[in-house]
């Protein structure tokens, strides 16, 4: 049986800090415009603490939605008072974030191997797809697996298992390939294996007693070490 390459979208994909040149024109209108990156990354933590808090309450709505209350959150906490038409236009930029650089190479040596390429993600397979379209790389990927479909999120074990019925493999011909420690942790204690793309050097891996198979810089260093 073929080798399954889960691929994490938000952060490993596709680069969620794509949004920040749309937030330097929307904050330098106030004068705000060098809050830009630290918007950016307060937005991005807080939509991830939004999906595990409704994880935990079992509260479950859409990614887009954590998204979009994150978003109101950081306006509120950093006092940027965006209009509501900043916000619609911010969560439009969200759907046209750009891949990383060396995405599509590094996809198109992996799925020349052989294995079995999905993208797997908190977002709904609607709002995936699209991104995953506009940055050119869609048909890179056997099928797009959302959360969604069990209204959960990562790291709820269900979702990776739900994963692995979908494609109807096993555990240990499975890789979840993903730049949030969280997700690889998520994953191996679900029993599959994972690969953590480690984008920042200065990012510390959470010290669970639970490891990575593999720790890469950069997709092309997974291309390397995999194919």
């Amino acid at each position: 049986m073929a080798t399954v390459l889960a691929f994490d979208v938000y952060g490993t994909l596709i680069d969620t800090h794509g949004v920040v040149t749309e937030l330097e024109a929307r904050l330098g209108r106030a004068g705000k415009g060098e809050m830009a990156a630290e918007f950016s990354r307060r937005w991005r933590d807080k939509q991830l603490e939004y999906s595990f808090r409704r994880g935990l309450m079992g509260a479950y709505v859409p990614f887009g939605q954590c998204t979009r209350e994150a978003l109101d959150f950081t306006d509120r906490a950093l006092q940027t008072q965006l209009s509501d038409v900043d916000k619609d236009h911010l969560m439009a930029a969200y759907g046209r974030l750009p891949a990383f650089p060396e995405t599509v190479g590094a996809l198109e040596r992996l799925a020349a191997t052989g294995m079995r390429c999905v993208a797997f993600s908190n977002g709904t397979a609607d709002a995936v797809s699209g991104l995953l379209e506009q940055a050119g790389i869609l048909e890179r990927f056997e099928a797009v697996i959302s959360v969604d479909e069990v209204k959960r999120f990562k790291p709820d074990p269900a979702v990776y298992a739900h994963l692995r019925n979908r494609l109807e493999v096993a555990p240990g011909d499975t890789w979840l390939i993903s730049s949030n420690p969280f997700d690889v942790i998520g994953a191996r204690h679900a029993g599959l294996h994972a690969a953590w793309v480690r984008r920042s050097l200065d990012s510390p891996f959470d010290p669970w007693g639970i490891e990575p198979d593999l720790t890469v810089t950069d997709l092309e260093g997974l291309s390397d070490r995999l194919s």
